[in-house]
């Protein structure tokens, strides 16, 4: 049954209580079979991607030497927003992650954005992802192999190609390897996390090896501004550690298991940022990494004189974008079937395949849809909504975090955030900060994508809610109940 937690109409919030108990129904329970390790892994293969291999050379040039600082700024910035995931996650073990914690603290409508948004979010990201996936591979080939695919099947024709054949490839093939199972899937992302750790491995002892000071000096040409405009575009190279919540439903132990995974993924992957970019600037100047396309391979092949080193680093590149399209995918077909069985989108879509244990018809739909999205649409301008999506479901986790603490005391939590609201709110503000310097055109998309979700839930997922059908018009106001704090419905865990 899904009841509501107190509010009714639009803002009718869900029970945390009946979210748990939901993922034991028949039909539309997802298999538990994720540890920590994978779990982590998950983290690690959705943060380490393109970023590293690309984002280093950027912010180098703008910040000089001190970009190392901005990589630490970035990593905490996205600290304390990890925090709050990290609460949510181990409470409500639901498959959903943003969505389905706003539903429980903010009500349906605004539950609805966020899920829209990160449908959005989240399926950009995989096109884009394996757009340029395509370009690595084709990278890749041409420095092991001295040949690449043709232009016209290997680009999409925004930029100059007829068919994004190899786009179209990892998609539906990490779709067909989604559909087998979450086991199957996390244990190939275990690999592939490991072989590109190696490689990056590989490129901080060759860099240390052969380290100067000499580009150390001048540290920070750019000042504080430098240091702090450098860490808004390295930011970006951190996104992904939420995907490991949209997996809370599937952990075997989520209370400790997700905070472990999403904390720990995020650690993981600043300690090696750091130690690349530190080894990076000791054998290339920022000139020389800015000037690159392949900054990390500029760096060997300038600085260390390994002119072969860069058909490692670009099959490490493949490697790593290829578990990016594997754990976001899995995110938004999980955001995806949380939103289906509550009603919001067509509920028969989250039935659960008993066979593999996963939502087979779901993701074969999804799958099929990025396909043609990468294969053919322009993807240059829309892919800029993923920043400010991911940004915005920073700030409601962290406002979920605050009103669960006020509206819930009592739940259990496996996992706090230490020095609540304070680290919520400090979340808050640099997810904020980080959105006011996004583009004016990227926020004008962003609210023309939210005003067609709001069109299609008054049209469709406001009277096909779940929680709507099942629990009527019986709930309590929400002022009322938050005006009683020791009021607890039965059954509530205490």
């Amino acid at each position: 049954m899904a009841t509501t937690s107190g509010r009714s109409g639009i803002f009718a919030v869900r029970d945390v209580r009946s979210l748990i108990t939901e993922t034991a129904e028949e039909g539309h329970g997802l298999k538990k079979a994720v540890g920590a390790t994978q779990l982590t892994a998950m983290g690690v293969g959705a943060i380490i991607g393109t970023g590293i291999f690309v984002v280093i050379g950027e912010g180098a040039g703008i910040a000089g030497p001190a970009v190392i600082l901005a990589f630490v700024l970035a990593a905490v910035s996205c600290t304390f927003s990890a925090l709050s995931y990290a609460e949510l996650a181990s409470s409500i073990p639901v498959s959903g992650s943003a969505y389905t914690y706003t539903y429980a603290t903010l009500g349906e409508v605004v539950a609805w954005i966020i899920g829209w948004d990160l449908i959005l979010e989240y399926g950009v990201s995989v096109a884009a992802i394996a757009v340029g996936w395509g370009g690595n591979l084709n990278a890749f080939l041409d420095a092991a192999f001295g040949f690449a695919l043709p232009d016209a099947i290997a680009k999409s024709p925004e930029d100059g190609g007829i068919f994004n054949l190899p786009a179209v490839f990892v998609v539906l093939a990490i779709t067909f390897l989604l559909i087998r199972g979450v086991t199957e899937s996390a244990r190939v992302n275990l690999v592939m996390v490991v072989i590109k750790l190696v490689v990056l491995l590989f490129f901080i002892v060759v860099a240390f090896a052969n380290f100067g000071t000499g580009n150390f000096q001048p540290f920070a040409p750019e000042g504080v501004d430098g240091v702090t405009a450098a860490a808004a575009v390295i930011f970006f190279a951190y996104i992904g550690f939420d995907a490991v919540s949209t997996g809370s439903e599937e952990a075997r132990n989520p209370a400790k298991d997700l905070p472990i995974a999403i904390i720990g993924s995020l650690l993981i992957c600043t300690l090696f940022y750091v130690l690349t970019a530190v080894g990076a600037l000791g054998i290339a100047s920022p000139e020389q990494l800015e000037g690159s396309d392949a900054p990390l391979a500029a760096a060997l092949d300038q600085g260390a004189g390994i002119s072969w080193a860069a058909a490692i680093l670009a099959l490490g590149a493949v490697v790593a974008i290829t578990s990016v399209v594997l754990v976001i995918m899995y995110g938004q077909t999980r955001i995806f079937f949380a939103m289906c069985r509550d009603g919001l989108l067509p509920q028969r879509l989250a039935k659960v395949n008993q066979r593999y244990g996963t939502p087979a018809r779901l993701t074969i739909i999804l799958g099929v849809l990025i396909a043609i999205l990468a294969a053919l649409v322009p993807l240059s301008e829309i892919v800029k909504l993923v920043n400010i999506g991911t940004l915005f479901a920073f700030v409601l986790v962290n406002i979920g975090v605050i009103i669960l603490r006020r509206t819930r005391p009592d739940m259990p939590r496996p996992y706090r955030v230490p020095w609540s609201p304070v680290l919520p709110i400090i979340g808050i503000a640099f997810a904020v900060y980080l959105m006011t310097d996004l583009p004016w055109d990227t926020w004008v998309r962003f609210v023309v994508w939210l005003a067609i979700g709001i069109i299609i839930y008054w049209l469709y997922g406001y009277k096909n809610s779940r929680l709507r059908r099942e629990a009527g018009s019986t709930a309590t106001p929400g002022w009322a109940r938050d005006n009683e704090p020791n009021r607890r419905e039965d059954g509530d865990q205490p």
